[in-house]
């Protein structure tokens, strides 16, 4: 019987063992779906919101990874990532023999997937670095890009495709050298926290002007700068609504890896550092306390720093 893990099951995971779920990837008879989360309540919660479906919760990372073939792991940061793969007695890499397949989900450093893969290979097992393009809506409706780098064979598994095409709308595979998926993913949220912070500065400029904010969106909206995500969270900007679907201090942690890759290799990178410099200082705020709001929220940061009678009279509800 071919079983399925999934490792971490918070905002992002949440919403992808669901589409595993909803679309009989996993949780079947044939293919239980098996999870450890670090807060174990979610995987009660999981259980309670598909009782029908076959899955079976874990007390650790390793006891996942010793009972299935294929394992997921999605964990928010580096440090939880490391925390869980490197646990001597309940970790990843602790319940890793031959055959096991490992897929990691996270936007890590290069390095760090590089060193996951060495260290899973070297006890047998396979491993696929597999970021996603995408938050937490993508994630609960299936919408996800995948970035993969790897082991081929991991990549073109039927079970794997399978899950692939039920969590994503697209996977990209860019060769088997581990630490190139990662760099495409720094690349594409480099770009998205640049544009999110260029947007902020624009429609506090629009406001401070005394022009209406929801008409400024309705024209960046019919031009050749109109952008999905403009259109997603202007208004929610305009009314101080930033629910996390992609928190501010993991969107500034992956500027900051992006900044540095692009140092490494001698790439002008000055507009994406300044705003990777305005989403650290946001981060770091703590009287305005959005690190883990969305990213949207670096939107208060500017209007915070700026002078204008406009920015003066807003603050954060």
């Amino acid at each position: 019987m071919t079983k399925i893990g999934f490792i971490g099951l918070g905002i992002m995971g949440e919403g992808m063992v669901g589409c595993l779920l909803k679309d009989n990837v996993a949780g079947t008879s044939d293919i239980p779906l098996v999870v450890w989360n670090r807060t174990s309540s979610k995987c009660n919660d999981l259980k309670s919101k598909f009782p029908e479906k076959n899955i079976e919760i874990k007390s650790s990372a390793k006891d996942v990874v010793s009972d299935c073939d294929i394992v997921f792991s999605m964990l928010s940061t580096p440090e939880a990532s490391a925390a869980v793969f490197d646990d001597v007695s309940g970790g990843t890499l602790a319940g890793v023999t031959e055959g096991k397949v490992i897929i990691d989900c996270a936007t890590l450093a290069e390095s760090d997937m590089q060193r996951m893969d060495k260290a899973v290979i070297a006890k047998g097992g396979k491993f696929l670095e597999a970021p996603v393009s995408g938050s937490k809506g993508p994630a609960h409706g299936g919408q996800l890009i995948f970035l993969c780098a790897g082991s081929k064979s991991v990549f073109d598994d039927a079970i794997v495709q399978s899950a692939l095409d039920s969590m994503g709308k697209a996977s990209h595979f860019f060769g088997e050298d581990v630490g190139k998926a990662t760099r495409a993913k720094l690349v594409v949220n480099s770009l998205m926290g640049t544009m999110m912070a260029a947007f902020g500065e624009s429609l506090a400029l629009a406001e401070s002007l005394d022009l209406d904010g929801t008409k400024m969106l309705e024209v960046i909206s019919q031009g050749a700068i109109a952008s999905p995500m403009y259109s997603l969270k202007g208004p929610k900007m305009l009314k101080k609504d930033h629910a996390p679907n992609f928190p501010l201090c993991h969107a500034h942690k992956d500027m900051k890896l992006a900044v540095d890759a692009a140092a490494s290799v001698g790439v002008e990178y000055s507009v994406t550092q300044s705003a990777e410099e305005v989403f650290r200082k946001a981060r770091e705020d703590a009287e305005l306390n959005v690190a883990e709001e969305d990213f949207s929220a670096v939107f208060e940061r500017i209007h915070k720093e700026s002078n204008s009678d406009f920015s003066k009279k807003r603050k954060l509800g």
